[in-house]
């Protein structure tokens, strides 16, 4: 059963782990060669956006990157809690997402440790109800503008080098852009079906219409059964034709989810599996984006599904 985005982190355990282990190091993990940064992004998207800002003078670790785990019932080890107390810089998302990342800093607090919680980037409520906001597409602009700042002040010698990375990284998002512009200029109000808010942040900028119940998408990223009425408005969307494709998220499936996926093929619904964190090798943040609004349109023009990223 999964418990959503309050991510079910042994907060106790880690604690005790931590405090007994912050000392030691796994090689090649806490530690860095000098001159270099270790840092930390939560999720590897985020960890992803530290490497193209920090380039050579940072060393990045993905706590979360295995796209077949579930990231809502992520828990974490010593091994990861000596990762975070070790990291001058931490990147995570915030909303309940990561709190096991919390639960690790408060155990080893350090004044020098920069943190960055994305969701206070953005001036976001702690229940803001879709956790997934590296799918909104202003949100890794001002992640990298604070990466790189937060960068400079760790080594101000090279916040030109920082600086220059970030104006990049962001610069090199006009891709995706231009694609959620084309579509939403093209296929306006497109209708669709999900199985959770995984890319709803993306399906908004594209003006699609999700017409998913958002008490289905809820209990489904919670992890508690969705009210048979809510089931049975999702089933009408594609045996009433309602829908143009049907995107659920690839990392995370159940009985439910597979009897949506079987539906929606037999009524001809093209099917889009997305993703919650960036599927490695072949994929940086941007390129991941990217191809899941091509994914989309490939979908709603020439009826294509895409259920693995490639």
């Amino acid at each position: 059963m999964r418990s959503g985005y309050r991510v079910l982190a042994a907060a106790s355990a880690v604690g005790v782990a931590l405090l007994a282990s912050a000392c030691s190091s796994a090689v090649g993990s806490t530690r860095a060669a000098p001159g270099v940064i270790l840092a930390v992004g939560a999720e590897n998207e985020y960890a992803n956006v530290i490497g193209q800002v920090g380039g050579k003078y940072v060393q990045v670790n993905a706590i979360m990157s295995n796209p077949n785990t579930d990231p809502h019932t992520f828990e974490a080890s010593a091994s990861v809690a000596r990762e975070v107390s070790a990291a001058q810089l931490v990147v995570q998302n915030g909303v309940g997402y990561d709190t096991w990342a919390n639960t690790i800093e408060n155990a080893s607090p350090n004044p020098a440790r920069k943190v960055i919680v994305v969701q206070d980037l953005l001036g976001l409520p702690t229940d803001t109800p879709n956790p997934h906001l590296w799918y909104t597409p202003g949100t890794m602009p001002a992640v990298a503008n604070a990466i790189g700042a937060d960068l400079a002040a760790l080594q101000p010698a090279h916040a030109s080098y920082f600086k220059a990375n970030a104006a990049a990284f962001i610069a090199s998002l006009t891709a995706w852009d231009n694609a959620i512009a084309a579509f939403k200029a093209k296929y306006p109000n497109t209708p669709v079906a999900t199985t959770e808010p995984v890319a709803d942040y993306m399906l908004q900028a594209v003006g699609a219409d999700n017409m998913t119940p958002w008490a289905l998408q809820a209990d489904v990223m919670n992890g508690t059964d969705p009210a048979a009425q809510d089931v049975t408005v999702e089933r009408s969307l594609f045996t009433q034709h309602k829908v143009k494709v049907f995107l659920y998220n690839q990392q995370v499936t159940d009985t439910l989810t597979e009897s949506f996926i079987a539906l929606a093929q037999q009524d001809g619904v093209p099917v889009v599996g997305v993703y919650e964190t960036m599927p490695v090798p072949g994929f940086d943040y941007q390129s991941w984006m990217l191809t899941e609004v091509q994914d989309l349109q490939k979908a709603v023009v020439d009826h294509i599904s895409t259920e693995h990223l490639r």
